[in-house]
């Protein structure tokens, strides 16, 4: 949980204060006056404000002020003395949570806590889904309703507020990289550096270089020191993107870092140390390949404290739509297209496909279909997807009808599917066994009461 902050100039109040609060569960940071705690707001998030109205420098509506300005959702609550209770009724108006009058209830005082606490995990409840985090961060929101985004939109909200190491795990194409920005920005690190590395694009002799940079003369052509990704990120977060191709080698200087916060440059002597948050993702199996001894065991176990994993898309409903019309009002705006809709033969083509290249196939898709489009309306042939048809050599003879229908759910083709095999099988088996319905019962392994029945159904009764 992050901690709340307690600002008050008179240090046995606050001592006082802080005590309670620490019984109560919470975790508690201190200033000793307004511009001190100026200073802490924008460095980091908190859970909630205390702080006293009247103070040396600057005041408890100067907290409250830049404390909105970093965050929004953070309550604010404020300690006054009873000649001052004017001042912080108006400054409720100002988005103070609420006030409490010295000298202090402590019980009130937990009371006004828990109440707060409530509020802003209210009102921060899905904010990666919603429009505001876009505004506040400048960052595009991850687009949604499904419970699956839904619950990983949560759990990355928990842990942002953490230094914790997280894997994300998901196929190809899922966002990963997106819910790792999406960590930074939630994270009290997010003023600091984003530093991104794909481990798969670059080559294996390479990878070390490129993390951990080189100092002068360490190899031929090394001129220069050179800094890597491990240095740029001091003080913010890397995100090791596809950590399943990098090297054994490599994997044991990441743990080094991991647990001692601190690395070599390539050619280099001196430890340097660091300071960063590192959110990895992969869409391999690493517990297969720790079994293959292709991934450390150590370091696997130290990565996955907290794993999360992103659906694929075609296991999150309707989204394909929200996410469709997303990139078409996006795609719409670059190009200078307004006007454009999606027919509903389009959609019912987008909620039928599967999606291999999930958000990544979609957003392409939408983006040649934009382009393309003539009229203010997308139809389906506009969008070019593959037929969900499969190859007819990939298919046991005469198993299926040619006039298949291969539109709908997986459970509905599946369904239409295995009708058609169980007709085929029926039909076969009956007469093998000369439509004696005792032998071919005991063939099948049925009743021959279910055989009846799945003859009607299957319209082959005699």
């Amino acid at each position: 949980m992050e901690p709340l902050l307690l600002v008050e100039d008179k240090a046995e109040l606050r001592a006082m204060m802080r005590k309670a609060l620490e019984r109560a569960g919470y975790s508690v940071d201190e200033a000793p006056d307004g511009t001190a705690a100026i200073q802490k707001v924008r460095a980091r998030r908190y859970l909630l404000v205390i702080t006293d109205l009247k103070m040396p420098g600057a005041s408890g509506l100067d907290v409250l002020r830049e404390t909105k300005q970093a965050d929004a959702t953070i309550p604010v609550l404020l300690l006054t003395a009873y000649g001052s209770v004017e001042e912080a009724v108006a400054a409720m108006k100002d988005g103070a949570f609420d006030f409490l009058q010295k000298p202090v209830d402590l019980d009130h005082l937990k009371l006004l806590v828990k109440r707060a606490a409530e509020q802003q995990e209210l009102q921060r409840e899905n904010l990666l889904l919603r429009a505001e985090y876009a505004a506040r961060y400048g960052f595009p929101r991850i687009v949604g309703e499904h419970a699956s985004i839904k619950e990983v939109s949560q759990q990355i909200q928990k842990v942002a507020a953490t230094d914790a190491t997280c894997l994300l795990l998901g196929e190809s194409g899922t966002g990963k990289e997106l819910f790792a920005l999406a960590i930074h920005h939630l994270s009290p690190r997010r003023e600091q550096p984003f530093v991104a590395l794909n481990c798969a694009a670059i080559p294996e002799g390479l990878v070390e270089n490129e993390l951990f940079g080189h100092e002068k003369g360490a190899f031929t052509g090394a001129g220069a020191r050179k800094v890597g990704k491990m240095d740029l990120a001091h003080r913010g977060t890397l995100f090791l993107d596809e950590i399943g191709e990098l090297p054994l080698a490599i994997q044991a200087k990441l743990l080094r870092v991991l647990e001692e916060r601190r690395f070599e440059r390539v050619g280099g002597t001196q430890s340097i140390d660091v300071d960063v948050r590192i959110v990895v993702a992969t869409n391999r199996d690493l517990q297969k390949q720790v079994q293959e001894r292709l991934f450390r065991d150590d370091l696997y176990f130290r990565i996955s404290t907290v794993p999360m994993t992103i659906p694929p898309l075609r296991e999150r409903g309707n989204d394909v739509l929200l996410l469709a019309n997303h990139f078409l009002e996006k795609f719409s705006r670059e190009f200078n297209k307004p006007g454009l809709e999606i027919s509903e033969e389009a959609k019912e083509r987008l909620l039928h496909y599967r999606w291999p290249g999930n958000v990544r196939e979609l957003q392409n898709t939408m983006e040649r279909a934009v382009i393309l489009a003539d009229g203010v309306s997308i139809r389906a042939d506009a969008l070019q997807l593959p037929s969900t048809k499969p190859d007819a050599d990939k298919l046991p003879g005469g198993m299926l009808p040619e006039k298949f229908s291969w539109e709908g759910t997986l459970e509905q083709v599946t369904s239409r599917a295995a009708g058609h095999v169980e007709k085929a099988l029926l039909e076969n088996t009956m007469g093998e066994c000369k439509w004696n319905k005792t032998r071919a019962a005991e063939k099948l392994g049925i009743t021959p009461k279910t055989l009846l029945a799945k003859l009607r159904a299957a319209g082959l009764e005699e």
